[in-house]
């Protein structure tokens, strides 16, 4: 059997809002007293004839009288114990009846017992969004029929919100399910048009929360973050509390570079060795980042790594990108090297302006050990009173579980780059909040936190060093991501 969610018609509607709305049944209304008072009676009449029934039975036991042999007093004991068993057995289901009785009505369920009609009928269109004219109607045919495609909507329509919520209508209709859920009203369809997000259907709300004030290099921050855990902004505002009583944290940019790695093959490993050692060769340097540099006003090649397997060859370009993530740019500074190398290495195939040796979005070694985008480190000397009140622990307890959590446990799981407690949390609420890309969480949260007692273990010197966080922000905005895991 099979029990489906039946759709209300507009005629169910308005018949329902002006039938009068009758209390909903409840199954204590068949009892002639108040439920409290009718409970309490069988309640004393249950223990109280069956005390009496274990009585009687035990003055016979001790005269030798027959059990079967029972007086009138006994007989209606035991109907009475029989009644007030009944009651009571039903009186633990009443409250299941009740809510059963409250939500079996006709109009919000349908009971079914044919499965093959199920399966051979589509489910119901549902539709929730209300669309403004009948043209709008044929649009959103059209959309399903495949003579209009989703994605030129809004090119078609000349209004962004109108063709999400057409898009929207047609997708409810194709799959038989519901969007009621998510937003449609209340965001700027326009701005993210060409920008992102393409063929959009609503929007997601998420909480943002402010943890602060973060003293950093003297400044005091407030720091957005957008999350659906819970504790999490609370329990980096006690961080930031720890860190603003005992005098605030220090940080400093240690690298900025950000990276791509093409890979090209040749006809011989010979072959790809050569070019190695052309790109390595600092007589060659120069005139590569004058190549590379055409691409951006910002972009300023760095160095180039490369290591070879077989006959590929990964080539890693490493180059400043300004405030920008830099990620587009980097990549057009690339293809005008490969560009220029083709004149002489012409057998040289470009398989892909990316071959994984960057790398982007996966945790790699080399992020880890030679950095990529940001490489930052902070440090904080947090004071015994603080640790004490604030953070309710004490210095030596710290150090010890840093120690065997932070750095042999996660050595004992092999991780790569997550040698910290949680600095994915922050980094991703924080990335959400301020528009940075959340998949590049995964090289961004690279992160070895370090404490030591010191003042004779009666202070906490803790630090975190993050070699690869990809961002687009400022230098101070990069370090206050970073004080975060103090």
């Amino acid at each position: 059997m099979d029990v489906r969610r039946r759709p209300l018609k507009v005629d169910d509607e308005v018949n329902k809002e002006k039938r009068p709305t009758s209390p909903t049944p409840k199954a204590s209304d068949a009892l002639p007293l108040p439920l409290y008072l009718t409970n309490a009676i069988f309640f004393t009449l249950f223990f109280s004839v069956a005390y009496y029934l274990l009585h009687r039975w035990r003055e016979k036991i001790r005269n030798s009288t027959p059990l079967h042999v029972v007086t009138l007093s006994e007989i209606a004991a035991i109907v009475s114990l029989i009644a007030s068993f009944i009651y009571l057995l039903g009186f633990f289901g009443i409250d299941f009846v009740q809510s059963f009785i409250s939500r079996a009505t006709p109009e919000a369920w349908d009971l079914e017992e044919d499965d093959s009609d199920i399966i051979s009928r589509p489910p119901a269109p549902i539709s929730i969004t209300t669309l403004s004219s009948a043209q709008d109607e044929d649009v959103v045919q059209s959309v399903i029929d495949g003579s209009i495609p989703s994605y030129a909507l809004e090119s078609k329509l000349g209004d962004c919100r109108r063709a999400a919520a057409i898009r929207r209508e047609a997708l409810q209709k194709m799959t038989g399910r519901s969007l009621q859920g998510l937003p449609l009203d209340g965001f700027d369809y326009d701005s993210i048009l060409g920008q992102c997000c393409e063929m959009p259907v609503g929007y997601v709300q998420i909480p943002v929360g402010i943890a602060g004030p973060l003293l950093l290099d003297g400044f005091e921050y407030s720091v957005p973050m957008a999350t659906t855990e819970g504790c999490l902004v609370a329990s980096t505002n006690r961080g930031c509390k720890a860190i603003y009583a005992s005098g605030g944290a220090a940080s400093m940019l240690l690298r900025d570079g950000m990276t791509r790695a093409p890979i090209v093959r040749f006809a011989s490993a010979m072959r790809a060795s050569e070019l190695k050692f052309f790109l390595e060769d600092p007589n060659n340097f120069e005139t590569l980042a004058v190549v590379f540099n055409r691409s951006s006003r910002f972009a300023r090649l760095q160095h180039i790594q490369c290591s070879i397997a077989g006959k590929n060859l990964y080539i890693r370009f490493c180059c400043t990108t300004g405030d920008a993530m830099g990620m587009n740019m980097v990549s057009k500074g690339v293809q005008n090297v490969l560009d220029f190398l083709q004149n002489d290495f012409p057998d040289m195939d470009v398989i892909g302006i990316s071959g994984n040796f960057c790398s982007d979005k996966k945790p790699a070694a080399v992020n880890w050990i030679e950095g990529r985008g940001k490489s930052v480190v902070c440090e904080a000397t947090i004071k015994e009173e603080v640790v004490t009140k604030v953070l309710k622990t004490n210095v030596a307890t710290l150090v010890e579980l840093n120690t065997l959590k932070n750095l042999a446990g996660s050595a004992v799981a092999g991780a790569l780059g997550g040698f910290n407690a949680h600095a994915a949390n922050i980094v991703s609420a924080i990335f959400i909040a301020t528009g940075q890309d959340p998949a590049q969480n995964v090289e961004s949260s690279h992160c070895i936190t370090m404490m030591e007692a010191i003042n004779d273990g009666k202070d906490l010197h803790i630090s975190v060093t993050m070699p690869s966080i990809e961002v687009v922000l400022s230098e101070v905005e990069l370090n206050l991501l970073l004080s975060l895991h103090v």
